[in-house]
């Protein structure tokens, strides 16, 4: 046989073999990256996560475009910008006509299903086969095991290849499931973006434990997968979801919000303990997965890019820069607040924007307490929430001074330098030194925010806080 026919050949066989490979995706819920073993904490116990990145590979730079929970799974699923799809209020549905990854899969013959959580709408925009949401109350892992099981059997039975979201409820409040007695609160390590006090450890010992419940349940569904010898053939990708509800993470645009952990194993395309450092989107996992199994996508069906080239070593980034945002309407005690954010960052900077930094209020619902604390020293609630149990120590250091003001109080720029102060604890954008940056990265900003018809995000929030009512 010739050899261009014989490379013919193996090229058809090789897009024989990816097209009919399946694809386990399993999505935390408020869970800060940092929380993993793989991204350097060293206190919170999640050997399975970790064994798949050291086997696999971990995204350094994964970014969402909004902190909370719909928002971040519709873009997820779309592969698209949360102001495309209408969807940057939290308790929101896309617009019609947005497109989701079981429009492109269902045709190349695969059954795509979501079990858990879902926080997604309208059906139309994601028709995925609903194999039903769990308990919040108790540990879902045996049932999410059992209903994964029976969904294999039937794609078994039908030789039909599969697409498997499982959204688990662990790490998002109330903290219910776990073992909180595996966690010693004294000790723990406190990162320097929160204040240590009693109340901070004891809901991180619960936090912990959901954390590493969830992580359960990735060994779970390895070993099933494992079992049935699919394992070299599946698509196992895991991701942490956006940052938790704990302090300067949910509902901000800082790094602990956007910034999503994410490890996957990729047959024939991920190396062993491959690390992929450039930026990387949400909205870029959809146009990964569509192009390589063998499915087609237009100009203007996604807006992210597929990363599939960052898989292998020296290549170049596929983004210059990402771009978050927050609306604070639609959020359960806050629904009279106007405070959007809005931000934009590249490989080391950050810049985020606060329209409203004049107001001297932020966004949700865990810090109202602590607010009220703030401006009324006769307010001592009995029970006074983790942020509130920071107020009366801010006077005891100056850093703790400083976060609680941070609380509540933010510039209209913060400007953070990643590289030197990852947990964006100094603000820059004042600072001489960084001035070519910061104004780089503000025109940057509102070229975009132009573009997407954003240019005044208070006005965007009002239009937003008229349609919920």
């Amino acid at each position: 046989m010739r050899p261009y026919l014989i490379l013919v050949l193996f090229c058809r066989l090789l897009t024989f073999a990816e097209a009919n490979l399946n694809v386990v995706f399993i999505l935390g819920d408020d869970m800060n990256r940092d929380s993993w073993g793989t991204y350097g904490n060293k206190d919170c116990k999640t050997p399975h996560v970790d064994r798949l990145a050291n086997g696999g590979v971990r995204f350094e730079r994964a970014y969402c475009s909004v902190a909370m929970c719909a928002p971040f799974r519709q873009e997820l699923y779309s592969g698209r910008s949360p102001w495309r799809t209408g969807t940057l209020p939290n308790h929101s549905k896309s617009v019609p006509g947005t497109k989701s990854i079981a429009h492109y899969l269902k045709p190349l013959g695969y059954e795509v299903a979501l079990l858990g959580k879902s926080h997604i709408g309208p059906k139309e925009c994601y028709p995925f086969k609903g194999l039903g949401d769990v308990s919040k109350a108790v540990d879902a892992n045996p049932e999410l095991l059992k209903r994964s099981k029976k969904f294999f059997d039937n794609c078994e039975k039908k030789g039909q290849p599969f697409c498997l979201f499982i959204a688990s409820h662990d790490s998002h409040a109330p903290f219910t499931t776990g073992d909180p007695t595996a966690y010693d609160a004294q000790k723990i390590s406190v990162p320097p973006y929160w204040i240590d006090t009693p109340e901070l450890r004891q809901e991180m010992v619960k936090y912990y434990a959901e954390v590493t419940n969830f992580d359960r349940l990735v060994g779970m569904i390895r070993t099933e997968l494992e079992k049935r010898k699919l394992w070299e053939n599946t698509i196992f990708i895991v991701c942490s979801e956006q940052g938790t509800q704990l302090p300067f993470a949910k509902w901000t645009c800082y790094d602990n919000g956007l910034r999503t952990g994410l490890v996957m194993h990729w047959p024939g395309l991920s190396r062993a303990g491959s690390i992929v450092e450039p930026l990387v989107s949400i909205q870029d996992i959809v146009p990964s997965l569509i192009l390589f199994l063998g499915g087609e996508l237009f100009p203007g069906d996604c807006d992210g890019k597929s990363f599939l080239s960052l898989l292998k070593e020296g290549s170049e980034p596929i983004h210059s820069y990402l771009y978050g945002a927050f609306t604070n309407c639609r959020i359960n005690d806050n629904r009279e607040r106007i405070f959007p954010i809005r931000s934009i960052r590249d490989e080391r900077y950050s810049l985020i924007y606060n329209p409203n930094f004049k107001s001297g209020i932020t966004s949700n619902i865990t810090l109202s307490k602590a607010l009220r604390m703030v401006e009324d020293d006769n307010f001592r609630p009995s029970n006074q929430g983790l942020a509130g149990s920071w107020v009366d120590r801010r006077d005891r250091d100056d850093r703790f001074s400083a976060l609680v003001h941070k609380l509540h109080h933010r510039t209209e720029y913060e400007l953070y330098d990643l590289e030197e102060d990852p947990h964006e604890l100094f603000n820059l954008a004042e600072k001489n030194a960084y001035q070519s940056m910061f104004k780089k990265l503000k025109r940057t900003l509102e070229k975009k925010l132009h573009s997407l018809g954003d240019s005044d995000p208070i006005v965007t929030e009002r239009s937003y806080l008229s349609q919920s009512r």
